[in-house]
């Protein structure tokens, strides 16, 4: 078989790993038909993994190298994508994440260290790629390291961020122009002069300090937002890669993770009723926790609740609404919920799942969450589709929900979350709070439901009350 046939077959086999790639993000619209997109969009990089060996061009040594290094990716990733707990996903989101943004970054400085002689429109994809590519990479691992707690997930700023951060911004741009005008030209082709490999190693540094001073002043509040872009410039960086590559699978998959990351975004800062340059300055989250105490200085009343007060209440109700958070994560409490729910379905208690847009570390972090558990996806609502039915509830259950709940969002116009939409969970006619302890969410301030008259708390592990609870429920 010629070459020609051969680069016939592999652009063939491109388009249908294409193809697999849109049904697969298609498949992921809709709970009952993810795990299949997922499987779909796997097989399309299978099939387009499989193609880039049979490039014409390549030898022994390159198919080696890239099998080995298919095979070392394969097992440092697959090992803690089977272990992680789900309290972890959106860590490992960040940073599998970062590697995608690191990757089309080290490609980019690849291809022009690695020639001589480069085309103008290649050139630019070059200098893209490095620079939204290294700020993907580093951008994703603050974000990691913040969600793991390995550094504070309060804003971290100091004194000239905002100066520091633009002129690296400045130098970035001006070292990209010197390098694209800093090349002869001949016709459409650019030839690099002896010093355009190191003021491109020196950008792709700057570039990569940037993404991670960049993302240092955001509020842990933010992850799901953050993420949602860092995902979006990945794929724009995996796209310009495609390009200077010549490769349509990659071009194709990088734009659906960039437009579907972008839409992503707007969605989040939408559901935060904010903008995503507010999100990305404002540095929320970092307010300073509010003690709850009242105009006097005394400490707000609470009414504190056992489980088997609890159970009765919710035994004998009609509609029960639950609202999970990052505490139900954190608790691994997710099958434990479930247990509690399927209890109060068999003694006829409708049962719903209310689910916040920015609820977790990640979007759509409480329905992987729950879906985990085996939760129908037909008792899970978002916010827009069930706050109406909160008054009609008779018991609402909060399980380490915290700002998404908090009526300052309505009330409260010095509060940084003012304007948010939440879930109305103030109008239902009971709510109980699952909680360690009084502490504040990631945007630090004091959370007013906790101190509703209607409002009971029950502190512990979120784990161990709902088993408590469940044996309760079943022995009323």
């Amino acid at each position: 078989m010629g070459d020609f046939d051969r680069g016939d077959l592999i652009q063939i086999a491109y388009l249908v790993a294409a193809v697999c790639f849109i049904f697969g993000l298609k498949g992921l619209s809709n709970a009952n038909t993810a795990r299949r997109g997922n499987q779909l969009a796997a097989i399309g990089m299978g099939v387009a993994v499989v193609a880039t060996l049979f490039i014409p061009g390549f030898d022994g040594v390159n198919i080696l190298l890239m099998l080995v290094a298919i095979a070392i990716g394969a097992v440092i990733s697959a090992y803690p994508a089977r272990i992680v707990p789900m309290t972890a996903m959106p860590q490992m989101v960040a940073i599998f994440n970062g590697m995608g943004g690191a990757t089309a970054a080290l490609v980019a400085v690849a291809e022009l260290t690695g020639h001589d002689f480069i085309t103008k429109g290649d050139t630019v994809s070059i200098l893209l790629g490095v620079i939204i590519g290294s700020i993907s990479a580093t951008g994703s691992v603050i974000a990691f390291l913040k969600l793991q707690e390995m550094i504070s997930g309060r804003p971290i700023q100091f004194g000239g961020q905002q100066i520091i951060n633009g002129a690296i911004a400045a130098a970035v741009v001006v070292l990209s122009v010197i390098i694209y005008f800093g090349m002869d030209e001949f016709g459409s082709i650019l030839q690099k002069s002896d010093s355009t490999n190191l003021l491109l190693i020196l950008m792709f540094a700057l570039a990569l300090a940037l993404g991670a001073l960049f993302v240092l002043p955001i509020g842990g509040a933010d992850m799901p937002v953050v993420i949602a872009i860092l995902n979006s410039l990945t794929g724009v960086a995996a796209a310009i890669t495609g390009f200077q590559l010549n490769n349509q699978a990659l071009i194709i998959a990088g734009s659906l993770v960039g437009a579907s990351g972008a839409f992503l975004t707007l969605l989040m800062a939408r559901a935060m009723n904010r903008s995503v340059t507010n999100v990305l300055f404002g540095a929320f989250g970092g307010g300073a926790t509010a003690g709850a105490a009242g105009p006097a200085g005394e400490a707000k009343p609470i009414r504190e609740t056992t489980p088997d007060d609890t159970a009765i209440m919710l035994a004998y109700s009609q509609k029960v609404i639950i609202v999970p958070g990052y505490g139900l994560a954190v608790a691994q409490a997710q099958h434990a919920v479930r247990e509690l729910a399927e209890q109060l379905q068999e003694r006829g208690v409708e049962v719903k799942y209310a689910i916040h847009p920015v609820a977790g570390r990640m979007p759509g972090h409480m329905n992987v969450l729950l879906a985990e558990a085996n939760v129908p996806y037909d008792e899970l609502f978002e916010m827009e589709d069930i706050n109406d039915e909160f008054p009609q509830a008779n018991v609402v259950l909060v399980i380490g929900a915290n700002d998404v709940v908090n009526p300052a969002a309505r009330e409260d116009k010095n509060s940084p979350i003012y304007g948010m939409p939440i879930l109305d969970v103030d109008k239902a006619q009971n709510v109980v709070v699952l909680k360690r302890s009084m502490g504040s969410g990631f945007a630090g301030i004091e959370n007013e439901l906790f101190h509703d008259p209607k409002t009971t708390m029950l502190f512990g592990d979120a784990k161990d009350s709902l088993t408590k609870l469940t044996a309760a429920v079943e022995a009323a």
